[in-house]
């Protein structure tokens, strides 16, 4: 086992990744390759499936040449991903029929309004445990068999793309599943990611035959729904592939839950919060799927092989990371490293409130038609007040979604675990302390979302024998204390939700 290790795919919104773990969850191999954004109209992002697989390919061989280790030292291969982003493939030439729908993409909001005036939003939930909303792949799987046949992207058969799907021509999937199918031939998912399909319910374990029915899309184009960690595994690479030899594929968790297994969060009660384009606070609930009452997610946190599932509450905020790369864009900034600074020199924000609801507002306030505002700006505003304004609109986010999380799990937030690109940055962790007033956990391997994908599918071939082996690789980094008095933060926190009111309800024409 000295000279073995384990692969993790992490493909995201921005980019893929692919990293190699040794026994001890450290990092040996690292690569990296951004892909394309695709904005064909306002509210509307897309990805090209064919670029993110050969991205795939090239980090995979880019990651192993950094390690210095062959293909055949790797004992399984994990995959984490973006979740909800959608795809139909055409199951005979492999090739998408159009660009994937990415979870950012609200193009289906219309759709989601009319689930909400026929009163199907509660019936929803208690399938499912998500909100009625354009970020889950139903109401996208929908959009493409309806509209991408005179796209014609990447397809080489004509025909309705509905009636091939009900022939079992094409096949449907999210990020995971494309993976999967790519490297192994099979078409599988894990439990966690089929959770964020707004077809699954997540009680019965099972696509649901009405939430089907209510999107037409056919059961023949869904793929098989196994465990996160699967020893029965998901298929191997192909030997004649770009690897040169059969690997196990043998664990898949979406990007979050990933996070969540990763961070060793295994017992009820255990929380951890992602920063990456969005931020994703997730706390295990354990084997029972905790409704919501204060607008966040039951979903299913994971599944390990002969074991029943675990239930998560989710927070989903839609843009937290992708504000600081707004900010570059726009050149308020020339690198997401300068933000501490220069938030730092401004000392506060003078009054100025940003709600970076670039694609509507997620948790706890599910509004697709808000939009990014600015709020608050006089002659005297500079840069400085706009950059300190955005990552205190990722704190204020967190503490949104944290508030009702305990309010929905009874369980009071002691310390929070946190991970992902922007954690690195040790203002906004110290700043996340003292808004949401509890302490901040970062691990020494802060891409836990990888880790976690590298340990299913590890636990699924035997690398490692047991969680309690996990936990023990898991060390503090560096911790945070609240530093600010809580009434001087509170009454900051009231007035963010005065600026997060006048964000709503801001996109009238978008969907028409």
């Amino acid at each position: 086992m000295v000279d073995t290790y384990v692969g993790s795919i992490d493909q995201g919104t921005t980019g893929t990744r692919f990293m190699v773990f040794d026994h001890s969850g450290q990092v040996v191999g690292n690569a990296y390759e951004k892909h394309e954004q695709i904005y064909p109209n306002p509210g509307w992002v897309e990805h090209d499936p064919l670029e993110i697989w050969e991205n795939t390919k090239e980090v995979i061989t880019a990651g192993l040449d950094d390690a210095g280790i062959d293909a055949e030292q790797l004992e399984a291969l994990g995959i984490t991903n973006q979740r909800e982003t959608t795809i139909i493939w055409d199951k005979e030439t492999g090739k998408p029929v159009h660009n994937a729908l990415v979870w950012q993409d609200r193009r289906t909001t219309e759709r989601v309004e009319e689930l909400q005036e026929a009163d199907k939003v509660e019936w929803i939930r208690e399938k499912t445990g998500l909100e009625a909303d354009a970020y889950f792949s139903a109401t996208k799987a929908e959009w493409l068999l309806d509209n991408a046949e005179p796209l014609k992207l990447q397809s080489s058969r004509g025909g309705n793309l509905r009636s091939r799907a009900e022939e079992g021509e094409l096949l449907m999937g999210t990020i995971d599943c494309w993976l999967i199918y790519n490297l192994t031939g099979n078409h599988i998912t894990d439990v966690s990611n089929a959770s964020r399909t707004m077809l699954y319910n997540i009680e019965d374990l099972e696509w649901d035959d009405e939430l089907l029915d209510e999107f037409d899309v056919p059961e023949e184009m869904l793929p098989e729904v196994r465990p996160s960690s699967d020893e029965n595994l998901y298929g191997h690479t192909d030997a004649d592939g770009f690897l040169g030899a059969e690997i196990p594929v043998a664990g898949a968790l979406g990007d979050q839950q990933a996070a969540l297994f990763g961070q060793t969060c295994f017992d009820k009660g255990d929380a951890k919060n992602t920063y990456g384009t969005g931020s994703f606070y997730l706390m295990n609930t354990g084997t029972e799927a905790v409704s919501s009452d204060h607008g966040l997610l039951t979903t299913i946190g994971f599944q390990m092989s002969g074991e029943p599932v675990q239930y998560a509450l989710e927070g989903s905020i839609f843009i937290t990371g992708a504000a600081i790369e707004w900010l570059e864009d726009v050149d308020l900034i020339n690198n997401a490293a300068q933000t501490a600074e220069l938030a730092r020199s401004a000392g506060s924000t003078d009054g100025v409130y940003m709600v970076p609801a670039f694609t509507g507002l997620g948790a706890p306030h599910w509004d697709g038609r808000a939009r990014g505002t600015i709020v608050g700006m006089t002659r005297g505003t500079r840069k400085e007040h706009l950059v300190r304004a955005t990552l205190e609109s990722i704190a204020y986010q967190t503490r949104d979604v944290a508030e009702a999380m305990e309010a929905d799990s009874g369980v009071e937030l002691t310390s929070l675990r946190v991970d992902g690109g922007a954690v690195k940055n040790n203002f906004l962790c110290q700043l996340q302390s003292d808004i949401i007033q509890t302490d901040i956990v970062r691990p020494e391997v802060d891409e836990t979302t990888a880790l976690g994908s590298a340990y299913a599918a590890g636990l699924a071939v035997g690398y490692w024998d047991t969680v309690d082996e996990l936990r023990k690789n898991w060390q503090v980094d560096h911790e945070f204390t609240p530093e600010a008095e809580p009434q001087t933060v509170d009454k900051m926190y009231d007035r963010w939700h005065d600026a997060v009111e006048r964000s709503r309800d801001w996109a009238q024409e978008e969907a028409e």
